[in-house]
């Protein structure tokens, strides 16, 4: 067997479980998939990322996500090697190497390799595309409030880092309790954002999610709602308002817009809210019509 055979081979296996890596213009299994320990996103979490759904093979909202990697890479001072139409191919290579079994795709940009420390080395970035199943989440699910704030006025806000420490104990706490996502407030006492979602809150009639100005990431599915549902729109909200919401969603690319069914043990009516309904509805009827809206 040739080397060309066997990394045919080795691609095919990863393929069977949907699994799949680009990285340095090659498509490779997850196992041979190489970044060296001097990687600035390594070392110091100098790097930005996206990740996507997959609906029948194909990216969603592939252009938003592109949009604001962009914008990220520009925030922290990098520059996407690839342009759009390269970086959709390389994706697509991705997922047809993977096999149909796909649901998630991870696009990761980092400083590069670089001295231990917070300096760059001035080198290219480093680039990976990652592609794998997902387990679709629940039509509900609960969520705890945590004490740490977010900064509303960090160097980072609104950019999609890779540093992502506050998150993962932040998420830590609310597993501790059965939940699956944990809800920051910001430095003003407003709230903020999940570890990994945006939040909408229906109050008095309305359907509200804080303005970017609070400090949240500019969420792809947070905009689609915005833009799908008339009743939608941003304005601070004091923590405390989540004590009287009649609903309470929370939206990411792979959750969509998922309701609660409790919230720090208060309960909600998760799926069967009518504005949960609503905005179910109009994300899998914008998916059906048009997968790059």
């Amino acid at each position: 067997m040739t080397a060309a055979d066997r990394d045919s081979a080795a691609v095919s296996a990863g393929a069977a479980e949907g699994r799949a890596v680009w990285i340095g213009g090659t498509v490779v299994p997850p196992g041979e998939a190489r970044v060296s320990v001097f990687d600035h996103g390594f070392t110091v979490g100098d790097g930005v990322f996206e990740t996507l759904k997959v609906v029948d093979g194909q990216a969603f909202a592939l252009r938003r996500h592109l949009e604001r990697l962009r914008r990220s890479a520009t925030g922290l001072g990098l520059e996407v090697p690839l342009s759009d139409d390269k970086m959709r191919a390389a994706i697509d290579e991705t997922l047809t190497a993977a096999g149909p079994s796909v649901g998630r795709i991870r696009v990761t940009l980092t400083g590069g390799l670089a001295p231990l420390g917070s300096g760059r080395a001035g080198v290219a970035p480093t680039l990976v595309i990652a592609v794998s199943p997902q387990d679709p989440w629940g039509p509900e699910t609960n969520a705890v409030t945590v004490p740490w704030p977010r900064n509303e006025r960090s160097a980072v806000t609104g950019l999609k880092t890779t540093s992502y420490a506050e998150n993962v104990v932040a998420l830590a706490e609310a597993h501790k309790v059965g939940a699956t996502e944990a809800i920051f407030s910001n430095l003003a006492g407003n709230v903020c954002e999940g570890t990994g979602t945006n939040v909408f809150v229906v109050l008095g009639g309305r359907l509200v999610t804080p303005p970017l100005l609070a400090g949240c990431l500019a969420g792809v599915t947070r905009a689609l709602l915005l833009e799908l549902l008339d009743e939608a729109e941003e304005d601070d909200l004091p923590m405390a308002a989540l004590a009287e919401a009649d609903e309470v969603l929370l939206t990411s690319s792979v959750r969509n817009a998922q309701p609660l069914r409790s919230l720090d043990g208060r309960a909600l009516p998760g799926g069967d809210g009518p504005v949960a309904q609503r905005a179910a509805a109009a994300l899998a009827a914008l998916e059906a019509r048009d997968l790059d809206p």
